[in-house]
């Protein structure tokens, strides 16, 4: 007597109408495509404003991103090593002591490092040994009795340490415990006592890897074999690949005066660029020099600065009748500092597609810039809006669940009360 009484969906039959919407969701999700609706507006003004954006988008992608970025290509820097060699002997002759100096006496350090000091001028003081004397007759060491000179006192610019005692009746100064007789560098020789380092020669050795690439360079490149070194010169023009520089012509290129550097001394850098294309020949990467003077004023207009110049003091000990003793050089000279700076590239299709990508996806700025200009700015811009957009209200529906089937039912049947149903059955 129930047949007619509306049963309740199944548990299997949930699980299969479950399953059946899953498996049309992923139908739906893997072979269909959905392509946003677009409108054709003819409009000179905005196509106009949409060509210019696109066209300058594709300037910078090609000028800027290709061209002069190298957006193609992967990039890498070198690791290398840098040998130098100095030539030369210069003669000085002070209080008629003629002396000879040769690579070994005038570089430091003489290894042949990538920063090394030419001396160019020196104050020698010789034969000092250890003793008591007089400091330099100054107004920082000058006294008039014992109680001005503390004992066991050091002064930062002193020579030693004071004794106790003022010689009143010679220098007029305290007396220390120092090398003796103390270093008087108040006067600077001028001319520089090395001129002749003008003409001394330095030799450069430089070689460079590029890891990622696996290429290795010299800047001894083809062509340059022993004959050319002991002929060569360098010159920016003639001769841009000799690895040879004159000292003179250091100063010169740096844009300092070799007299005045060479009395009070100075730094100058040398820069080595290695900038190599990889997608030609090796053999057309090649080192370019720069040479750039890093302290000072190469124009010599500010005469007052403090600690003009380079400079730095060695001694030479030696045993002179049982006595030990020394021969102290303040020593003024040229720093040199070789810089390497490099960077090699090459065509990598990574980089390519990444520039291609960013490239593509700023083209969508035209495409912004011309929706806002229709959509806010236009007067028909409503209009516009109602082209672009479709519009659509829906209506709030009952959520289907499993008495949904029994609902349809009530529905097909006139809407009768179940209750009554089952009663007329009965």
């Amino acid at each position: 007597m129930y047949n007619n009484i509306l049963e309740r969906p199944s548990s299997s039959e949930r699980s299969s109408k479950m399953k059946s919407c899953i498996s049309n969701a992923f139908t739906d999700f893997f072979f269909e495509y959905e392509t946003p609706r677009q409108v054709l507006v003819r409009s000179k003004n905005v196509g106009v404003v949409c060509r210019l954006i696109q066209l300058g988008v594709l300037a910078y992608i090609i000028g800027w991103v290709f061209i002069y970025e190298k957006g193609y290509q992967s990039s890498d820097t070198a690791v290398g090593s840098v040998f130098t060699k100095m030539k030369g002997v210069g003669l000085t002759n002070v209080n008629g002591e003629e002396r000879i100096w040769d690579e070994a006496d005038y570089v430091f350090p003489v290894q042949g490092d990538e920063s090394f000091v030419v001396m160019t001028n020196y104050i020698l003081t010789k034969g000092q040994k250890m003793g008591k004397c007089p400091e330099l007759p100054d107004s920082k060491n000058s006294c008039s009795s014992d109680s001005d000179c503390e004992a066991g006192r050091s002064e930062r610019t002193g020579h030693g340490h004071t004794t106790g005692r003022c010689l009143v009746n010679t220098t007029k100064t305290c007396e220390v415990l120092a090398w003796c007789p103390v270093e008087d560098d108040s006067i600077i020789p001028e001319p520089a006592l090395l001129m002749s380092a003008e003409n001394y020669t330095l030799f450069i050795k430089n070689s460079v890897t590029f890891p990622e690439f696996h290429v290795t360079r010299s800047n001894l490149v083809e062509g340059i074999d022993m004959l050319y070194i002991k002929s060569c010169l360098h010159n920016p023009l003639n001769n841009p690949l000799c690895p040879i520089f004159r000292l003179g012509d250091l100063v010169k290129w740096s844009g300092f005066n070799f007299s005045n550097i060479a009395k009070d001394g100075g730094a100058i850098g040398i820069v080595i660029d290695w900038t190599c294309n990889l997608d030609y020949a090796e053999s057309q990467c090649r080192p370019t020099y720069s040479f750039h003077g890093l302290y000072g004023d190469p124009q010599e207009k500010d005469k007052a600065r403090a600690s003009v110049g380079y400079n730095f003091r060695y001694t030479q000990h030696y045993m002179e009748n049982g006595v030990d003793k020394r021969d102290l050089l303040k020593v003024f000279g040229i720093r040199f500092d070789i810089i390497v700076r490099s960077e090699a590239r090459k065509f990598d299709i990574i980089p390519t597609l990444m520039a291609i990508g960013s490239g593509v996806g700023i083209f969508g700025v035209a495409t912004v810039v011309c929706d806002v200009i229709l959509l806010y700015l236009l007067p028909k811009r409503h209009f516009y809006n109602n082209m672009k957009f479709k519009v659509t209200e829906l209506n709030e529906e009952k959520p289907l669940d499993e008495f949904t089937e029994i609902s349809k039912e009530e529905e097909r049947i006139g809407g009768r009360d179940l209750t009554d149903l089952i009663s007329q059955e009965q």
